[in-house]
């Protein structure tokens, strides 16, 4: 058979379409620029298929959260007794990192788009909250009859958001580049220290790159108190490295 026969390549489903059709629109004219019926248009179907898959023009930015939330709820679900409850809410936060790491240019893409545009931001903060209460939820269920069981659940659930979300946003703000899962590895472990009934070791420290050439690495050492908010041990390490 001649190479000159070969069947021709598979269009994408409509779903990946209109997402790709969406976002080279939202790069070439910008976001608000951008209508639902620009992006059918480049994508070749009609407005009814668009909103078959996405209820609203901001839906197209985030197309895989939902799928997320459901593999996480799915995940708590099929937890057991013997799965130690902040280990678990830690690995379920995992599944948003891969979900954002199976695309790191569109991951990317999207984080520029959503600082840009007060709208979209507001929409993630919904999507996140959704996630904590997710995982709140599944802690309600471990710690119930526990004294401030519900507090420890709420507690434990912000943190584990708080501390995937600063090192997912550090990875984006360096366009995806280094170990995206030993940085929130590294970052979760603060969380399980604190709260695990059985933490285990200490995570290894996440090296940002090589030390300038000549010169020794720097080493910072933070003394906490055990009991401190994780929101103060993070803007601690910040105020180390200069990030403040």
């Amino acid at each position: 058979m001649s190479s000159s026969s070969a069947a021709p390549a598979a269009k994408p489903p409509m779903r990946e379409a209109l997402v790709a059709a969406a976002f080279q629109l939202f790069l070439e004219r910008g976001y608000e620029q951008t209508t639902v019926d620009d992006i059918v248009a480049l994508a070749g179907v009609g407005r009814r298929s668009f909103f078959r898959y996405f209820p609203s023009k901001e839906d197209v930015v985030f197309p895989d959260h939902e799928r997320c939330l459901a593999d996480m709820t799915a995940f708590l679900a099929a937890s057991d007794e013997g799965h130690e409850p902040v280990r678990r809410v830690c690995d379920a936060a995992r599944l948003v990192l891969g979900m954002y790491a199976e695309n790191p240019t569109f991951s990317v893409q999207r984080y520029r788009l959503t600082k840009q545009v007060p709208g979209l931001r507001a929409y993630e903060l919904s999507v996140v909250w959704r996630y904590e209460q997710a995982l709140a939820e599944y802690l309600r269920g471990r710690f119930a009859g526990r004294p401030d069981g519900t507090l420890r659940a709420d507690v434990i659930a912000a943190g584990v958001v708080a501390a995937h979300n600063n090192a997912l946003r550090s990875w984006l703000r360096s366009d995806g580049l280094g170990d995206a899962g030993a940085a929130v590895d590294h970052a979760l472990g603060y969380v399980q220290r604190a709260f695990a009934d059985t933490p285990g070791p200490p995570p290894a420290p996440v090296l940002a790159g090589p030390a300038p050439e000549g010169g020794a690495e720097d080493v910072v050492v933070l003394v906490s108190r055990r009991d401190a908010p994780l929101w103060r041990v993070v803007q601690e390490l910040e105020a180390a490295f200069g990030r403040t």
